[in-house]
C-alpha cells in the first residue's frame, strides 16, 4: 500500500478516536457506551415523540400531549430525575406514516433522543417498528391498540393501554351475551388500524359462531363514508362495530340518522370520545365508546379517584384552556409511567437500564381503580376495558 493509502487509514483512525473521546452527549463524562446513554447529558434527559397536532386527527396528539407534558413540567419544576430535567421534543406528523418515520429518523439521528414516547396512531407507529429495532430504542406510551405492538412480544415496544382486540371483545360480549344480538357489521378505516379493529372483532364473534354481517370501510384522511353505510344499512345490522376517528364515525352515524338507520354504535377509544360527541350533538344520545381509563371527570367532586383529580389539577396549572379528556388522561398515565421508570433505572441510567426498571413495575398505583403491572414478556401494563354512552353530550360510564 502507498503512502498515500496509508496516511488515509491513519486520518480515518484519528477521526474514530476524536469520535470516541469526545463523542459523548455535552456535560457528561461517562464511562459508559456511547449508544445505551444516548439523550443522557448531566442536566437532561431527552426524549421524543412524533404524533398528530393538526389535520383530522389534531385533537387526538394534542390532548395527549397536553396530558403528558403537565405531568412532565410538574416533575421539571420539582427538581427532575435525579437532578435532570426531562426535555420532550414533540414533533408533528399529521396522522401520516412517512411524516412519523421521517421525524422519526430526525429525534434519532439528529435530536439524538434517549427514548421515544406517546405515539399517535396505528399506521404511524407500526411504520416505525423496524427503526424502533435497529435502533435498539424504547418507545413507550404508544395510543395504540394494535395487536402488532404486542405479538411478537418486543422489549422495546413498551405498551400502557388495552389492545384493540380486547376492546372488541368487550364490545362483541355486550351486544351477544348481554343484549342477545347476533347481527354485528364492522364499519373500519382501511389501514393497519382499521383492519386490526376488523380481525379483533371477528375473533370475538367466532367464539359465538358468527360473523360480521357486513363490513364497510373508508380511506384514513377522507369523510368518504357513503358506500360503507349503504352495505352496512342494507344488512340490517343491530350493531356496528366503529374503527375510525372522530371525524368519519361522526359523518357515518349522522348520515346513518338521516337514513332512519339507528343500530347500536359502538367506537373504540382511539375515537377521541369527547371530540366525537362534541360533533354529534343531540344525534350522539346512546352512542358507545369502550375506554382504556376511566372517566376525567371521576373523582374531580368527592376524590375518589385521586390519579385522575390530579390530572386535572394539573392540566388546569399548566393548560388551563385544554379541558381533561380520555385521551388526556390517558397521556398523563404514560408521563408518570416515563418517569417512574426513569426513576428506577437510577442516576448512571441507560437504556437498557430503563428497560429493566420497566419490567420491574408491578402492581403500581396510579390511583385510577386499577394497578398497572409489567414483567419479563410482559409489556403492557393494563387492561381494564371500560364502557362509557353518550348522554346528553357527556360520557357516562356504563361498566
Amino acid at each position: 500500500m502507498g503512502l498515500p493509502g496509508r496516511f488515509l487509514i491513519r486520518k480515518l483512525g484519528l477521526v474514530l478516536i476524536l469520535l470516541l473521546v469526545f463523542g459523548c452527549d455535552k456535560g457528561e463524562n461517562t464511562l459508559f457506551p456511547r449508544e445505551n446513554r444516548t439523550g443522557i447529558s448531566t442536566d437532561e434527559i431527552r426524549i421524543g415523540s412524533s404524533l398528530a397536532l393538526g389535520g383530522h386527527a389534531g385533537y387526538l396528539g394534542s390532548q395527549m400531549l397536553h396530558g403528558a407534558k403537565s405531568y412532565i413540567n410538574h416533575i421539571n419544576e420539582t427538581g427532575g430525575i435525579h437532578g435532570r430535567k426531562i426535555n420532550l421534543i414533540a414533533l408533528d406528523d399529521g396522522y401520516d406514516p412517512t411524516r412519523c418515520l421521517y421525524n422519526t429518523q430526525q429525534l434519532i439521528l439528529e435530536e439524538k433522543v434517549f427514548s421515544l414516547f406517546c405515539y399517535v396512531g396505528t399506521p404511524t407507529t407500526v411504520r416505525i417498528i423496524p427503526l424502533v429495532n435497529e435502533a435498539k430504542i424504547p418507545l413507550l406510551g404508544m395510543f395504540t391498540g394494535a395487536n402488532r405492538l404486542r405479538e411478537p412480544v418486543n422489549r422495546y415496544l413498551i405498551n400502557i393501554r388495552a389492545s384493540y382486540y380486547q376492546e372488541t371483545k368487550a364490545a362483541v360480549d355486550f351486544f351477544v351475551k348481554e343484549m342477545k344480538l347476533d347481527k354485528v357489521a364492522v364499519f373500519y378505516q382501511y389501514d393497519e388500524y382499521g383492519f386490526d379493529g376488523l380481525r379483533g372483532t371477528e375473533i370475538a364473534l367466532k367464539q359465538y359462531g358468527l360473523i360480521p354481517v357486513a363490513k364497510g370501510s373508508y380511506v384514513r384522511g377522507t369523510l368518504d363514508v357513503e358506500a360503507g353505510l349503504d352495505k352496512i344499512i342494507q344488512s340490517r345490522a343491530q350493531a356496528v362495530v366503529m374503527i375510525g376517528t372522530y371525524d368519519s364515525c361522526a359523518r357515518f352515524i349522522k348520515l346513518a340518522r338521516d337514513k332512519f338507520f339507528s343500530p347500536l354504535f359502538h367506537n373504540v377509544s382511539f375515537v377521541g370520545s369527547k371530540e366525537l360527541a362534541r360533533r354529534l350533538g343531540p344525534i350522539g344520545e346512546g352512542v358507545l365508546v369502550t375506554q382504556v381509563v376511566p372517566p376525567p371527570n371521576a373523582g374531580k367532586n368527592d376524590g375518589t379517584l385521586p390519579g385522575v383529580t390530579e390530572y386535572i389539577e394539573l392540566l388546569k396549572e399548566y393548560y388551563p384552556s385544554s379541558r381533561p379528556s380520555f385521551v388526556g388522561l390517558e397521556g398523563y398515565i404514560n408521563a408518570k409511567i416515563l418517569v417512574e421508570g426513569l426513576k428506577r433505572a437510577g442516576k448512571q441510567i441507560t437504556r437498557e437500564k430503563f428497560i429493566r426498571a420497566i419490567e420491574s413495575i408491578h402492581e403500581f398505583d396510579l390511583g385510577i381503580l386499577n394497578p398497572l403491572s409489567f414483567g419479563k414478556n410482559d409489556y403492557q401494563g393494563l387492561d381494564r376495558v371500560y364502557f362509557t354512552k353518550i348522554k346528553q353530550g357527556e360520557l357516562v360510564l356504563l361498566k
